[in-house]
């Protein structure tokens, strides 16, 4: 299984003047838009940990899943969300030859922490021997920055003000995710089911 992620975050949606806010730094002078770049870098690695941590994709962009075999053909569990379009499901034989699903053949679930892809009719269709399938979604809470919900808006801003203010520290310790990150982004983290129990 591979996900691919085939946009990336604009620079016009990153939030720099709320977290040079949060970091209280000047305002005013000739060298306001110095450290632009810097903290633009780590916006983006404090919303792809908050991504990886959570499975939820912060800004809308599109994706491609690629996988082997449907790991169940009456409901495929996607890799992330939320996830608001499936735009194409492409079976690629072992010759790379690529043909594409009817859209009228499959249906999104979406779900807040699992969404699916289902077929219309009974089975999802069978997979090429030694092909693989690709899924082409967009994922994401919206198009900017203020899609995103406010908690989860928040723990970005503190992880990259951390990760700002311990730019020269190569210790484990400060180089940790800070407790209040971890504890804003707990509730988005997927529940897994599994033997009966949560996890």
């Amino acid at each position: 299984m591979m996900l691919v992620e085939e946009t990336s975050v604009p620079i016009a949606v990153l939030p720099v003047p709320e977290l040079k806010a949060h970091l209280r730094l000047g305002s005013g002078f000739a060298e306001d838009d110095l450290q632009n770049a810097v903290l633009e870098s780590f916006l983006r690695a404090a919303m792809a940990a908050a991504e990886a941590r959570t499975g939820k994709i912060l800004i809308e962009r599109e994706f491609s899943w690629i996988l082997g075999d449907w790991r169940d053909a009456e409901a495929q569990a996607l890799p992330v969300a939320p996830i608001s379009a499936v735009s194409a499901v492409v079976l690629i034989d072992r010759m790379g030859v690529e043909t594409m699903m009817s859209a009228s053949s499959y249906r999104l679930v979406q779900d807040s922490q699992h969404p699916l892809l289902c077929p219309v009719s009974t089975l999802l269709p069978m997979v090429p021997t030694d092909g693989t399938v690709r899924i082409e979604m967009t994922a994401g809470y919206g198009a900017g920055w203020g899609d995103i919900p406010a908690d989860l808006a928040q723990a970005v801003l503190m992880l990259a003000a951390h990760y700002y203010e311990y730019r020269f520290d190569t210790a484990l310790s400060g180089g940790c995710m800070p407790f209040g990150v971890t504890s804003l982004l707990e509730r988005y983290r997927p529940v897994r089911i599994s033997a009966g129990s949560l996890s």
